[in-house]
Formats: structure tokens, C-alpha cells, sequence
């Protein structure tokens, strides 16, 4: 038992076997944390347990969780590459209990596990205790035998846990493996712990006081245990070895970007693959729970991880995106612990392949930069902060990558002077995450859900129902009545008011009892299972307790399923006609129209969308049965459903399945499955008709269609027949003949453009006269024959061709054409003949006719030269200049 899955499932196992609950890794983008960027630990998700705002089926639990330290507070990114146990992603391994068993039961279980189930020698094994925790050291003693001298009291916060200024905290124990004298390090809390012989490879978080004040700490009721692991540390130590980039897992990955580069992990090129290794398991793993690469928040972050590696792979000498040639390894070593992986293995392969081409641009561009910025730099000099900003701000070449790239010349970076450039220019960015996920909640809805628990949805059935005022709020605090005019929110025990989720809006109507009557103008779940009533008191007085009638805006809900329910349709004909790397980024269902934004590289085509419009139209018109079951998340994957990634889901799930598939592998099968838990249409036909009447870009790699249903649709498509019904009047033609019609007037008025172009072009060519070497238009000036006119209605554009047919009629001399516009500018353009450019050329001279104009400048050949001037009105003192310039 070495390998990392097997170590994972044993840990699981184990305290499965005690007692403990599985839970699932809860998404790398936490959604009960709005301090935290990124899931970093393994009690992230359980945040709320341990305040006592939630409550759990379970008492005690285990994981295995993502974590990712690359952003904020907690950032490893610099280290990666160069150390033997920093990462930007890892797993946590952790068993919790929520006031269940504390310090004898958690040291009994790590000790049982470490000793027993990974048969660690227990003569390599040392502890720590907080100084003042003489239970701790006492059960150690008592528990796994160990004698005093390997029990060492720590006295400083690396052994006392806090959440936060206040809120649960205690002291902690942590388990060190001993290497063996051979490595240079001491013990913890010696002068040389710093060393690699002494590695710590569990805490166990005793969390027994609240910090109640700065100064005030006192007893929890129920004292918890929090407890982490890393799975990368532990696999190293049971696989023999003393770095975590040579365990199984990790070798799998070198050896595929070995192989993909042609390069071998030795010498410096060893940090490079090592890096590769590390940022494609992060990136991949945060684009498969929702992120994707952008310039600021989560997005930047994951940018700067994709962009790290990828300089490294340019390092190694790959030419060509060499990050999604590897995910196929990385899926095989952990797509079975993570599914996942696999279901989104088509997007992140996707993008991974489109960052890589535009950064390729990029790092050429800033190394070149950098270059020229550092040629005067030797070892031990330091980049100035400026510069680096420039690099960063102007050419987006990110600071870890300059870093990085001055590494091996010893050359450091001004991070100081950095920071004051992007506060001056930039403040913004360092406010570029304002904190939060997707669930952000207040304690007001966690102490109602825990008091009465979660809203009874009863929406997908009916329109109205009763109810019992449960809680009213405002302003986060509880009322026990609310007066007419009074803006509140209300709790019921029981409603068929949908709350906004999943891109659904919420549900508006009426709320009215004995006496009393409430407008709801929006509805949101709040507190993990309420559905929150945001309303208005019409009339009367509602009080806490009282029984009330719900009635949901019947109209607004029919359009609101019917624009969801396209939404499936439209998700599916976009993977049918893009590919299966479409995945549903975010919508907006509104009763009058929806949104949907998909992962794609690029616009879409006028032929793509139609095939996407017609397909989802193929699917209303069937007219067949929406059918909507509730499975567990295996078994609905299993099924072909798509999930949202990222999305947290419960035991059970609703599983939304619409139409026939007609074409392809599909055919005869459910045409779109989804794990959704929104309202939707009874039958596809009361969709009645959708419409795409938009596609744009809203970000990188994501698009935006925007489309209309039912009777906005037919709206629409009535305002469109309109225009064409009075534009076939206009012209005099039957509908059907509107294009055929347009065509020949588009092509009857370029005709009729051109031959008017040609016949001003003669006419300020003639000056009105045919004869265009008559007295009044061409004169002659020292010997040299000259044809100067003012002309209008002559586009800037035909000048030169009315200059050379001048040309032609002289034979030889020199023209000169002013067009003045209708706006008061002038064109100015001189040709002179081949057998005179040695004397005069076209360049000086049109310049000087610029110049009289109130312009500068012109340009062109000896022989043919055109510029400009703001005043037309001295058109007349531009020809005179050109004709004193040929007289000389």
C-alpha cells in the first residue's frame, strides 16, 4: 500500500470505519467563505459546522480535499518548482468531529492509522503539544507510549489554531516523521528546525475555546477536532522517499512532460518539469470547478499558474502547446477520485490550448523586454519595481514570470517599488477580489434554518399554497410585526415561490391573510434551504405565526419555465454543433427573454447559429413529455446528465430530461439531461418557438447567446415581417421578392455610382469644355504645360485617377486637382509627367499646395502625390503656389 490512490482510499476507509462520514471535496471556490480566494484547507467547507451556524446529518466526518494555496493569504506559487514539498495544488486529508469525540479519540485514531494502517515505525515518530496542554501531553503519553524527550511543548501560534481574530480556537498537536541524522535539520523548535530532517506530516487541531474578545477566551460547549494531512507528504514518506515530486503520481506526470519535450528531468531542467507537473493538476482542477483565466480575482490567479508552467515548457524547448498534450495523464492518475476530471476534460483541454497559443505572443514579446531592460544587470543587481510594473501592466507579462526568469541570472526584482507603481496606477487591482462565492450568507439565515428549519419548496406542482409566517426581517434583524408601507423579508414554512438560483430569477405575487396583503417582488434562498420572500405590506398588519395564502405570478412563471427549459435545449445543440468542450458558464432566465454564456474559443458563425436555433426548434415542436427525476449524483451522471462544475449538489438530485434526439450517437435517447433544479415547461411545445437574436464575447473563451421564446419570440418575428411588408411596399413588390429586388437596386446604384464618378471625373478634368487643352485649361509656365483646376463632388479617393488622365492629355506637364468637400476640407493631389520628374516632383510640390490649405505634410512619388488641408476656401492659393513653384 504506496501509491497515492490507494493511500487516499485507505485514509477514507479507515475513519469510514469509525465511524466517520464520507463527504465529498467540496468545490476549489468556497461557497460559505466570502474571506477566502480559494479552498485551502480541508475544514473550509465545514466553516459554518464548527460556528454552529449549520447543522449536518453527521457528527463526525472525513475527507479528502482539493485545495489550492496560489492566491491572497495563502500563496506557495514562488516556491513550486524549486522546493520538495510546495504546491499550488494538493489534497488535505482530514477527519472532523462537531462536538462529538475530542482529544483522547483523535490521538487514538491518528496514532492507530499512522502505526497500524501505514505501518510507520513508531521509533521515527515525534510530536508537539501547545506549552500549556498537559492533557495533550499526557495522552500521548499514555496512548501511543511516547517518552517525554519525544513530546516537545511548543510555546508560540505554530501550536495554537485561531478561525480569526475571534470564534473557535485551540491548541494544536502535530506528528513529525524523523528522516534520520543523515539529513541536516533539528527537532521542531530547536535553532535548526528548519532543516529537512524532522518533516511534519499531520495536525491535529484541538478546537476547545471561542475567543470571545481580544482578551476574552472561553470553554466551547461542545469542543470539536479539525485535523489535515497532506496526502502529497504522506505518500513521499510511505513510498520511501524524502521529496514529494518523486512519488508515483508526480513521476507519472514528468514522465509524460519528458516525453512530450524530449527533455529529461535532470539538472536545471528538473524545476521546470516539476513546475509543468504541479500547475497543470491546479489548472486543471479549477477550470473543471468553474474558473476560467481572466484578468482579475480567481480568473488572474489561474492565468498566472497556466502562464508559470507554460514558460517553463517554452524553457524546455516546446514550440507548440505542450499543457493539454499532458491532462490525458493527469485524468488517468486521478479522474476515478475525481470524476470531475473527466467530465470536463473536452473545456479543459480547450483552454488550456487557447491560453498557451495567445501566451506564446505574449512571452515573446515581454522576454524580449526584459531583456533589453536587464542588459546592463549582472549577478546580485535587482530589477527596479517600475519596470517590472511596465512589463506587467503595459505588456502583461506577470511578475512571477520576471521573477522566474531572472531566477538563474540572480537577478532579484524591487517588489516594493512594484507595489507602490501599481498602487499609484493601478489601485484597483489590489481590490480586484472583494471577497466571496457563489452562497455568501448571513448568520440571521443560518440561525432561522437551524430554529425551523429549511422552506418547503412546493413550486414545482403548484402556483399557490398556505403558509405560516415563520420569521420577518429587516435590515438583518427579526421582527414580530410588520405595518402597511413596511419593505420586509419573510420566511414561511412551506411556499411555491421559486427562489433565484441556477440563472432562474426568482418568483414574484402575493402573499395575503386575514387583514393583511404583501406584494413579493423578488424571491432568494438564503441559509442553505430558505427561500426568502422580499415583499412590501400593501395593507394591514403581518405578524410572526399568522397563516397567509401564496399566490406566484402565474404569466411571469410561464414565461420564466419556458425560457429555462430553452436553455437545456439551446446547452445541448451548442455541444451538438461546437463540441462537447461547451459548457454552460453562467444564464440569465427573465420571463421576457433569456441569456446563456457558453465556454468557446471563438464567434460563433451566422451557419452555427442557425443549426443551434433549428435544432432546439426540432426539439419544441416534438411537443414531447418534460420529465424530471430525483437520482443521487452517481446515478444521474451515469445516465449521461450534465452537471454545472462546481455547483454543490445534495444526496439526491433533480434530473430534468426533455425530447428525442433525432441524429447521431443519441438518436432515440433523451435529447438534453440535466441535474437542475429550476421550474420548467410540462411538454417541449409550450416553449412555442425559440429565437437566437444576439451572440457576442464576454470575456476570454466565453460567448453569450441571448434568445426569445414563446410570445416575445412571435413578437419579434412580427416586428421583423412588418419591416420586410413595408419594405416590399416601398419598392412596389411582393415579400418574396424583397432580396431579389434590393440586390438589383444595390447593383443598379453602383452602376449608376461608378458612371457618376466617371462623368465629375470628366467634368473637372474639361472644366465643362471637352477639349481639355483649351486656353482656359491648360497654361504654360517656363516652358512646362500646366493643368490646375478647384473641383467638387469628387471623392478624395479619385483624385489620382482624375491626376492621371490629366497626365495622359498633356502628354506632358504637370496637373494639379484641389476637391473641396462639402464640409469645407480640401484633397490635394499633383501629377507630373515621367519626362519632367527630374525637374519637379510631384512630393515638393503637393506640399506646398498642403501648406496653403492650413495642412502639413503629403506624400507619394516623384511622379504621383496626394495631402490635405483643413481650409478649402484657399484652394485657388494652393494651385498658385504649385504654378510659382513650377515657374521657380
Amino acid at each position: 500500500m504506496s501509491g497515492v490512490n490507494e493511500i487516499r482510499s485507505t485514509f477514507l476507509d479507515y475513519f469510514k470505519a469509525n465511524g466517520h462520514e464520507v463527504v465529498p471535496s467540496s468545490p476549489l471556490v468556497p461557497r460559505n467563505d466570502p474571506t477566502l480566494m480559494f479552498t485551502n484547507s480541508g475544514m473550509v467547507q465545514f466553516k459554518n459546522v464548527f460556528t454552529g451556524f449549520e447543522q449536518r446529518p453527521y457528527s463526525t466526518a472525513t475527507t479528502a480535499q482539493k485545495c489550492v494555496r496560489a492566491g491572497g493569504k495563502h500563496n506557495d506559487l514562488d516556491n513550486v518548482g524549486y522546493t520538495a514539498r510546495h504546491h499550488t495544488f494538493f489534497e488535505m486529508l482530514g477527519n472532523f468531529s462537531f462536538g462529538d469525540y475530542f482529544k483522547e479519540r483523535a490521538i487514538t485514531l491518528a496514532w492507530g492509522l499512522i502505526t497500524k494502517e501505514f505501518g510507520i515505525d513508531p521509533n521515527r515518530l515525534l510530536v508537539t503539544v501547545y506549552h500549556t496542554d498537559d492533557e495533550a501531553f499526557d495522552l500521548w503519553r499514555k496512548i501511543a507510549g511516547l517518552p517525554e524527550s519525544r513530546i516537545i511543548r511548543i510555546p508560540t501560534s505554530d501550536n495554537f489554531w485561531a478561525m480569526g481574530d475571534t470564534g473557535p480556537c485551540g491548541p494544536c498537536s502535530e506528528i513529525f516523521y524523523d528522516h534520520g541524522d543523515h539529513i541536516w535539520g533539528g527537532p521542531p523548535g530547536s535553532p535548526d528546525e528548519d532543516g529537512d530532517r524532522f518533516i511534519e506530516i499531520w495536525n491535529l487541531v484541538f478546537m476547545q475555546y471561542e475567543q470571545v474578545t481580544k482578551e476574552e477566551r472561553v470553554a466551547l460547549p461542545r469542543p470539536s477536532i479539525d485535523t489535515g494531512m497532506g496526502l502529497e507528504r504522506i505518500a513521499a514518506l510511505l513510498q520511501g522517499k524524502h521529496d514529494n515530486y518523486d512519488i508515483d503520481l508526480f513521476r507519472t506526470l514528468i514522465t509524460a512532460s519528458e516525453e512530450a519535450t524530449g527533455v529529461k528531468a535532470e539538472g536545471e531542467r528538473r524545476a521546470s518539469h516539476r513546475v509543468i507537473a504541479d500547475h497543470l493538476r491546479a489548472s486543471a482542477f479549477l477550470i473543471a470547478d468553474g474558473v476560467l483565466p481572466s484578468n482579475e480575482g480567481r480568473g488572474y490567479v489561474l492565468r498566472r499558474i497556466m502562464r508559470r508552467a507554460m514558460r517553463h515548457g517554452e524553457l524546455l524547448g516546446a514550440r507548440e502547446p505542450l499543457m493539454y498534450k499532458l491532462l490525458p495523464a493527469l485524468v488517468g492518475e486521478m479522474g476515478r477520485a475525481y470524476p470531475e476530471l473527466i467530465r470536463a476534460e473536452a473545456l479543459i483541454s480547450e483552454t488550456l490550448k487557447l491560453e498557451e497559443t495567445r501566451f506564446r505572443k505574449t512571452l515573446e514579446r515581454g522576454l524580449g523586454l526584459l531583456s533589453d531592460a536587464t542588459a546592463t544587470l549582472s549577478q546580485g543587481d535587482t530589477l527596479d519595481g517600475e519596470t517590472a510594473f511596465k512589463l506587467y501592466d503595459t505588456y502583461g507579462f506577470p511578475l512571477d514570470l520576471t521573477q522566474d526568469a531572472l531566477r538563474n541570472r540572480g537577478i532579484g526584482v524591487d517588489l516594493t517599488g512594484f507595489t507602490d507603481a501599481m498602487a499609484r496606477q493601478k489601485a484597483e487591482a489590489r481590490a480586484s477580489w472583494a471577497g466571496s462565492g457563489e452562497a455568501q450568507t448571513e448568520t440571521i439565515w443560518f440561525e432561522l434554518k437551524d430554529r425551523f428549519g429549511a422552506t418547503d419548496f412546493l413550486g414545482y406542482d403548484t402556483e399557490s399554497a398556505e403558509g405560516v409566517v415563520q420569521a420577518i426581517v429587516r435590515e438583518g434583524a427579526s421582527l414580530e410585526r410588520a405595518e402597511a408601507g413596511e419593505t420586509v423579508q419573510v420566511v414561511l414554512n412551506q411556499t411555491p415561490f421559486y427562489g433565484e438560483s441556477g440563472g432562474q430569477m426568482g418568483d414574484t405575487g402575493i402573499i395575503a391573510g386575514e387583514g393583511v396583503r404583501l406584494s413579493v417582488t423578488d424571491t432568494q434562498k438564503r441559509g442553505d434551504g430558505l427561500f426568502v420572500h422580499f415583499a412590501r405590506v400593501e395593507e394591514g398588519t403581518l405578524a410572526a405565526g399568522q397563516a397567509v395564502t401564496l399566490t406566484v405570478d402565474h404569466a411571469r412563471r410561464s414565461r420564466l419555465r419556458a425560457n429555462h427549459s430553452a436553455t437545456h435545449l439551446l446547452h445541448e445543440a451548442l455541444r451538438e454543433v461546437l463540441g462537447t468542450h461547451v459548457a454552460q458558464k453562467g444564464s440569465l432566465v427573465a420571463p421576457e427573454r433569456l441569456r446563456f454564456d457558453v465556454s468557446h474559443p471563438k464567434p460563433m458563425t451566422a451557419e452555427e447559429l442557425k443549426r443551434v436555433e433549428a435544432m432546439a426548434n426540432e426539439i419544441v415542436v416534438q411537443n414531447t413529455a418534460v420529465t424530471t427525476r430525483l437520482m443521487s449524483v452517481d446515478d444521474a451522471i451515469a445516465e449521461g446528465a450534465m452537471a454545472l462544475f462546481g455547483e454543490k449538489y445534495g444526496d439526491e438530485v433533480r434530473v430534468v430530461a426533455m425530447g428525442k434526439a433525432l441524429h447521431g450517437s443519441k438518436a432515440g435517447k433523451a435529447y438534453s439531461i440535466e441535474l437542475c433544479g429550476g421550474t420548467h415547461v410540462g411538454a417541449t411545445g409550450e416553449i412555442g418557438l425559440v429565437r437566437i437574436v444576439g451572440e457576442s464575447a464576454v470575456g476570454a473563451g466565453v460567448r453569450r447567446l441571448e434568445a426569445l421564446t414563446g410570445v416575445e419570440a412571435l413578437a419579434y418575428l412580427g416586428e421583423q415581417d412588418e419591416r420586410v411588408r413595408s419594405l416590399a411596399s416601398a419598392l412596389k413588390v411582393q415579400p418574396v421578392d424583397v432580396v431579389s429586388r434590393v440586390e438589383a437596386l444595390v447593383d443598379e446604384r453602383r452602376r449608376l455610382e461608378r458612371e457618376l464618378a466617371e462623368a465629375r471625373r470628366r467634368l473637372a478634368l474639361t472644366g465643362g469644355n471637352e477639349d481639355s487643352g483649351s486656353a482656359d485649361a491648360v497654361r504654360e509656365i517656363g516652358g512646362v504645360k500646366f493643368l490646375g483646376r478647384v473641383v467638387s463632388g469628387v471623392e478624395p479617393k479619385d483624385l489620382k485617377g482624375l491626376a492621371d488622365d490629366g497626365k495622359k492629355s498633356l502628354g506632358s506637364g504637370i496637373v494639379a486637382f484641389i476637391g473641396v468637400a462639402p464640409d469645407g476640407k480640401a484633397s490635394a493631389v499633383v501629377g507630373v509627367t515621367d519626362d519632367l520628374t527630374a525637374r519637379h516632383s510631384a512630393v515638393e510640390l503637393v506640399r506646398l499646395a498642403s501648406a496653403a490649405l492650413g495642412g502639413k505634410g503629403g506624400g507619394g512619388r516623384p511622379d504621383m502625390a496626394q495631402a490635405g488641408g483643413p481650409d478649402g476656401t484657399k484652394a485657388s492659393e494652393a494651385l498658385d503656389a504649385v504654378a510659382t513653384a513650377i515657374a521657380g
